[in-house]
């Protein structure tokens, strides 16, 4: 190794570190999303490793609204912006989700609204009403959706204004449509606090009542209906009918409602729920924190009604984030003042890469970044990176670079970073050292750095690099409980099964994956369930079945291989015990280039339905399925996705979903599914349709974490429509690494 005694990259000096200090108390407070899954170095004999870890950080979330939020409208019995019955025309903040629990006269609501973008807004509902006594109906129980569209915002001079569509796919009962507009006044006639006026039209439900004319011809309420069409034939129709209130919040806590209704409730007073016997509603609130509120009212001059409001934002965690400050980015000493430290010798020994990989790795080990491979020569070094630790790929990228700027020779200048995720290369991230050294301190360093850092393909293999022995073979496993609910059973809205589940994951080559489940139930009432129905092929529906007759069962056990045929092509093949209801084969291909927000997949499947025991054996049903799918990111954190193809029903058509994923890794999304099976064939609901939620389990704990729970609510599971749960679908895996999503967080890259 000549020359390479003479190979030693300083170390920080006082000043230097008493920098990055102020640095990181500067970065208090700055935004940062948590939510998943250098140093001397001297090329003659050894490296010596000195670097010391920089300053615990509570990670603040600045733009968190103090209490109280004034432009966090108050909720109404349906969960919705309102004034006690009423609808009002205020938005929700932009990406706020809302819970909504009512009860009077007999009648419980539970609404879950999300506050979609700036002007839309969309609700889900399940309600429950007793002693309905009518059409089978005891307690009569059913699922709505709400869509609400802000025409216009609320100015000085002008009102907000609001359009809603109420019920507007489901049996009809809660169906009714509405215009209202709404202004806030700051101490009305001197009083204190500030006081919402709110009026409107309303028809359907909110027209039933004191109507001032009509509007061609409203089919009727039919409880009998299956419900889940678009009710295209009676929006706007029929009798229309003013209503209002007034909101006065007193102060900080305390607020006053009072309200005239235009809802007659017929069908509730026909059958004797309860007795309507005013049109004119009211009630306090009190606000006990920023996200919750309980209110009591007298409603229709003969029920008492009690409304707890729980709102919040996905993009403010409960719990600030806490993480070890980053590392100072260590700088070069000049070619004039230490020519020697810009020596290249160094790179003809055979034996750097595994030298610089071994002073390198306990630093990102201790941030929860695993090398893969290293390739390093006299000017460029590219890492191939796991990180385990931060639900933002930027913070990763960014200690990493630091790791790099600390441990290689001077003479490296261009750092490329390789996102690595379940064995797939997915992205380069070329920085030049220079920008690191020369911008960390500077104002907008995160946008300097990113105008000049370049997204690239990452290719399959790193031909000639460096890959650490112990990669493979990698062992996990996991024992601990589980929770299974099934919801909106007709005699049971929720039930569930809980009790323990081990798992575990052996990865014995790369790309290569053997997994596996068991889970011995405890505890649950799925069993209790009502039987199927379903004239079609009972894929989904026989969800009780399997519950009545698994106790010890094989939830899933498969093995898998991913790898790249090209650099922005994507592969699969999953073979075994694919999910607790089908087994069998299921390859899979997506082509996303790293800046595309494009991607396009294919998937083929085919399987076999599985024992009710959920053991080793198998049904006599078998099917091929798959899909051709296409994925957009908007702007925003919006994404859309279109899958055309056959169904395990043996149904074609396609389904159409629409999501919002926020920088901390929270994701809210709606999908519905059409095919060629008629709303009569499918039953209850007409077609397949649901709501997604994944949480980071950082937004809890305050702990980066690239861990996630996910649920999907479906008013109603049928079979039609029903698509094989495969483990390991590749666009989400590969566009979480790619240059949209990286860019997006990039703010963090210096944390």
């Amino acid at each position: 190794m000549p020359q390479a005694k003479a190979l030693i990259v300083r170390g920080p000096s006082c000043s230097k570190n008493s920098r990055h200090k102020k640095k990181v108390e500067q970065d208090v407070g700055r935004t940062t999303s948590i939510g998943r899954w250098g140093t001397p170095l001297a090329l003659a004999a050894t490296i010596s490793f000195v670097a010391t870890p920089g300053p615990t950080q509570n990670v603040a979330v600045p733009g968190t609204p103090n209490f109280p939020v004034e432009d966090q409208p108050s909720l109404n019995f349906y969960g919705l912006p309102g004034l006690v019955d009423m609808p009002s025309a205020q938005p929700m903040p932009n990406g706020q989700l809302a819970v909504g629990i009512s009860s009077f006269g007999g009648q419980t609501r539970t609404t879950l609204s999300f506050q979609f973008s700036p002007r839309i807004s969309a609700s889900f509902r399940y309600i429950g009403i007793q002693d309905w006594n009518d059409n089978g109906f005891g307690t009569y129980r059913d699922r709505s959706f709400d869509v609400r569209f802000l025409l216009s915002k609320e100015t000085k001079r002008w009102p907000a204004i609001t359009v809603g569509l109420q019920d507007f796919a489901g049996t009809g009962i809660y169906a009714g449509e509405y215009i209202v507009a709404s202004k806030n006044f700051a101490q009305p006639l001197g009083l204190p606090g500030r006081m919402t006026v709110s009026a409107g039209l309303g028809w359907g439900r909110l027209g039933s009542s004191g109507s001032i004319g009509s509007i061609s011809d409203r089919p009727s309420f039919d409880p009998g209906d299956t419900g889940g069409e678009l009710s295209t034939d009676q929006w706007f129709r029929g009798d229309f009918a003013p209503f209002g209130g007034i909101e006065w919040q007193v102060n900080e806590r305390f607020g006053l409602k009072l309200e005239y209704s235009s809802d007659a409730y017929e069908p509730e007073t026909s059958r004797g729920v309860f007795e309507r016997d005013s049109r004119i509603n009211f009630g306090a609130e009190y606000q006990i924190n920023r996200d919750v509120r309980l209110g009591a009212y007298y409603l229709y001059g003969s029920e008492f009604g009690v409304n707890a409001q729980i709102q919040f934002n996905p993009r403010y965690a409960p719990t600030p984030l806490t993480i070890a400050g980053p590392r100072p980015v260590i700088v070069r000493p000049s070619r004039e003042s230490n020519p020697a430290a810009w020596s290249t010798g160094w790179a003809d020994s055979q034996s750097a890469p595994a030298t610089i990989r071994g002073a390198m790795a306990p630093e990102l080990e201790e941030d929860g970044i695993r090398i893969n491979a290293l390739s390093v020569s006299a000017h460029t070094a590219e890492l191939r990176i796991v990180n385990t630790r931060f639900g933002s790929d930027s913070i990763a990228i960014g200690r990493t670079a630091r790791a790099m700027a600390r441990v290689l020779p001077a003479s490296v200048e261009t750092f490329r970073i390789t996102l690595v995720r379940s064995d797939l290369s997915v992205s380069t991230t070329t920085i030049q050292r220079r920008d690191l050294e020369t911008l960390e301190y500077q104002p907008n360093a995160a946008g300097l750095l990113l105008a000049r850092t370049g997204f690239d393909e990452a290719s399959p293999d790193l031909p000639g690099a460096y890959v650490p022995d112990d990669l493979y073979p990698r062992f996990s496993w996991f024992v601990g409980p589980y929770l299974s609910p099934s919801y909106f059973d007709p005699d049971e809205p929720v039930r569930a099964d809980a009790g323990i589940r081990a798992s575990f994951k052996y990865n014995f080559a790369p790309g290569w994956e053997v997994s596996g489940e068991a889970r011995q139930r405890i505890v649950g009432n799925v069993d209790d369930g009502r039987l199927s129905d379903s004239v079609l092929p009972r894929v989904r529906t026989n969800a009780v079945l399997y519950a009545q007759e698994g106790e010890t069962t094989l939830e899933n056990l498969y093995v898998s291989r991913v790898w790249k045929p090209a650099d922005d092509v994507y592969a699969r093949v999953t073979a075994g015990y694919l999910e607790s209801m089908f087994g069998g084969v299921s390859t899979e291909l997506l082509w996303k280039p790293v800046d595309s927000r494009l991607a396009i997949g294919a998937e083929a499947n085919y399987v076999q339905q599985r024992d009710f025991d959920q053991l080793l054996g198998f049904q006599d049903y078998d099917v091929a399925t798959g899909h051709l799918s296409a994925y957009y990111q908007f702007d925003g954190g919006y994404t859309g996705q279109v899958d055309v193809g056959r169904y395990l029903a043996g149904d074609v058509g396609a389904t159409f979903t629409l999501s919002r994923e926020f920088n901390n890794g929270w994701k809210v999304g709606g999908f519905f599914t059409l095919t060629d099976v008629s709303s009569e064939e499918f039953g209850e609901g007409s077609f397949d349709k649901g709501i997604n939620l994944t949480i980071p389990i950082s937004w809890f704990t305050g702990q980066p974490s690239t861990r996630s729970v996910s649920t999907t609510i479906r008013p109603v599971q049928r079979d039609g429509g029903a698509r094989l749960s495969v483990p390991g679908r590749l666009y989400e895996t590969v566009r979480e690494g790619h240059r949209l999503n990286v860019s997006n967080d990039w703010s963090q890259v210096w944390e």
